[in-house]
């Protein structure tokens, strides 16, 4: 009876090793057939690399790049051309703001448009030179370097022989790059550790770190860069990221690429580099910070997600079969497919398993076997997980907590919502729904998003202090005004109770605080209501020589700052000509054009079944918004109609908002 069982074992093994090997002769076949003129070119590198046995893993590496080209595509065309001028321009004009160098740009060449460029399938493009080249570099730095002795085969075929990215346009890059770095190793016996991965990329980004400049400001729908632009370190995350990928594999160093689809806290993705020590132990690298093991990074705690994936060059064939057998529409993040789930290595509190309670779903009848989990981006939902649609048992795996999520189907092209917005609580699937209540209440908006990422600006402004004295020196001096607290709003108004008139006012900056200020208003006795006037005083100079100087305390822009040069001594105000009894001071700390600004157009929504309803659309008169017609218990988002697009969804909960 066992001999029988081996047997029968023996038998299924044998069935599922044919039918992978006729899915990969399948694979490969179509490739063939998708190159059309191209597979000529092809069957060459195929051909080159079968006549030796002592080329069979180079053949196979072969196989591995055709079977995966047919979902990879590049641009060309002169607008393009002209566009990545912009990367060049942010390295050199660091002084000049990023939207202004766009703008540029868009007068000279009409704005950039994806559909003005020719789009081109590497499957009918890529010819025997370029990518036997690819081939032939990517093995001699996995059997030549030191550091590639654990790197298994199938690793190699991901992490270091993909001969691009993303969407860039194909160029020779690694045997250039590996020329520009390999001197960085000098001699590797004498180096500790060499063999490991990890210590090999350090020497490497120790060296590529310097001043990147980060913006997510960016032609719309651009290209991913390639190597030649992406080589000055400026733009988002992933262009920045992109050059130390590049570097990193064409010194067969493995490294991974991984991303959120969106943040749990953010509107945007996020993506950063990982490699896997020769242990086994995943370290991670954000932008070209230093590289650390993953659960010292902030990648942990830093902010919360949902989902976290890896990109691969192929394509995540299990997850493919799942979702075709449930349903032919798939959402196109995930028909795309080429990542897998790495969740696990960065939740914070893993959680196994999300249950949605039936009494969640609404009762309006899909034909959709796919449920999606969504996260909000601004009035967007982004489907960053799935499960099969059962209204009884809703299950989603390896779910992170902390986020603000909602379910939807995908169905012609447009995501159909299922639920209501809830958040996941705790990591044992306690949920929070947010289900607006016929009862109305009273909001007041001080922000269009969360502030915290502007605390350190806010924090600067503890213990400085408004003065005022008859000596232009201040030599002698009277405190007008303590701050003890971080400002909540853009206009902070203070009552004064001066000891006498002066000439001269101004702020002084605290310990550390580089005396950030963004604007200034000092009122007399005689007339409270009109800003007095006067001859700028202050510190010359500025952090970095940026234009963020003195003077923009008094420009009458809140979008404007002073950044002192120095951590302490800065100080700005004004000579008023003759003494003044001053009132009153209003002033507005250093920012970044979040909070609800006077005479700009706002509109409030909160979240229902359909997306998100108007509650109206307002202007400010003042610093702040009321809205008398909130439904509560809303999940809710307000948008600036006037200016910036930096918005967050939040709850109003005990007269705050509560960002999400």
């Amino acid at each position: 009876m066992e001999r029988v069982f081996v047997s029968i074992v023996s038998f299924v093994s044998l069935l599922f090793l044919v039918a992978a090997c006729t899915r990969k002769d399948n694979a490969l076949e179509y490739a063939l057939t998708q190159a059309g003129n191209n597979r000529t070119e092809l069957e060459k590198v195929l051909r080159y690399y079968s006549h030796s046995p002592e080329d069979s893993l180079k053949y196979r590496a072969a196989c591995f790049l055709i079977e995966h080209m047919p979902q990879y595509y590049y641009y060309e065309g002169d607008l393009l051309e002209c566009y990545l001028e912009y990367y060049k321009l942010l390295y050199m004009e660091r002084k000049t703001k990023p939207q202004v160098l766009l703008d540029s740009l868009d007068k000279q060449y009409g704005g950039f448009f994806l559909e003005a460029l020719e789009k081109k399938y590497d499957i009918q493009e890529i010819d025997s030179a370029y990518l036997c080249h690819n081939i032939e570099w990517s093995f001699k730095v996995w059997q030549e370097m030191p550091w590639n002795k654990h790197v298994a085969f199938r690793d190699f075929c991901e992490f270091i022989l993909p001969y691009r990215l993303g969407n860039e346009k194909p160029t020779y890059w690694k045997e250039e790059l590996y020329n520009r770095y390999i001197s960085l190793y000098g001699n590797m016996r004498h180096i500790p550790d060499i063999d490991n991965p990890v210590t090999a990329a350090r020497i490497l980004t120790d060296t590529l770190r310097k001043s990147y400049r980060f913006t997510t400001i960016a032609p719309p729908a651009m290209p991913r860069l390639g190597p030649q632009w992406s080589s000055y370190l400026c733009g988002s995350c992933q262009d920045i990221t992109d050059y130390t990928m590049y570097a990193c594999r064409a010194l067969g160093i493995a490294c991974h690429l991984d991303f959120l689809p969106i943040r749990g806290d953010g509107n945007s993705s996020h993506f950063w580099i990982s490699y896997t020590d020769k242990a086994g132990g995943l370290h991670v690298q954000d932008f070209l910070g230093h590289i650390m093991p993953v659960r010292s990074s902030h990648l942990i705690r830093g902010f919360s997600k949902l989902k976290a994936y890896r990109y691969t060059f192929s394509r995540n064939v299990s997850m493919l079969d799942e979702l075709h057998a449930l349903d032919d529409a798939i959402y196109p993040f995930f028909e795309q497919g080429n990542f897998v789930d790495v969740t696990v290595y960065y939740a914070d509190c893993f959680m196994q398993t999300l249950s949605i309670p039936s009494s969640f779903i609404y009762e309006t009848r899909t034909k959709s076997r796919i449920a999606y989990l969504c996260l909000a981006s601004r009035t967007d939902w982004v489907p960053v997980a799935w499960a099969e649609f059962d209204r009884k048992r809703l299950r989603f795996d390896n779910v992170s907590k902390g986020c603000v999520a909602r379910v939807a189907t995908w169905e012609n092209d447009e995501l159909v919502y299922q639920t209501p917005p809830f958040q996941i609580a705790s990591p044992a699937g306690e949920l929070t729904l947010f289900q607006s209540q016929d009862k109305q209440e009273k909001v007041v908006l001080l922000s269009k998003t969360n502030l915290t990422a502007e605390d350190m600006f806010r924090k600067r402004m503890i213990h400085g202090v408004f003065e005022g004295s008859n000596d232009p020196n201040f030599a002698e001096k009277d405190t007008l005004h303590h701050i003890v607290t971080r400002p909540k709003r853009l206009l902070t108004t203070v009552a004064v109770y001066p000891k006498q008139a002066y000439r001269y006012v101004r702020y002084f900056g605290p310990n550390d605080g580089f005396c950030n200020i963004s604007e200034i208003a000092f009122f007399a006795i005689e007339n409270d209501s009109v800003p007095l006037r006067g001859e700028i005083i202050g510190t010359p100079g500025s952090f970095n020589n940026s234009p963020n100087v003195h003077t923009n305390a008094f420009d009458g822009k809140t979008d404007t700052s002073f950044d002192y040069k120095s951590k302490y001594g800065g100080w700005v105000g004004l000579d008023l000509g003759t003494p003044q009894a001053i009132a009153k001071i209003v002033y507005t700390p250093r920012n970044r054009d979040n909070y609800i600004r006077p005479g700009d157009t706002y509109e409030l929504f909160y979240a229902h079944d359909r997306g998100w309803q108007s509650l109206g659309i307002r202007q400010a008169k003042s610093d702040s918004l009321l809205y008398d017609n909130v439904p509560v218990g809303s999940l809710l988002y307000v948008r600036n109609h006037t200016r910036g697009v930096d918005e967050r969804i939040f709850m109003y909960k005990e007269g705050k908002q509560i960002w999400l």
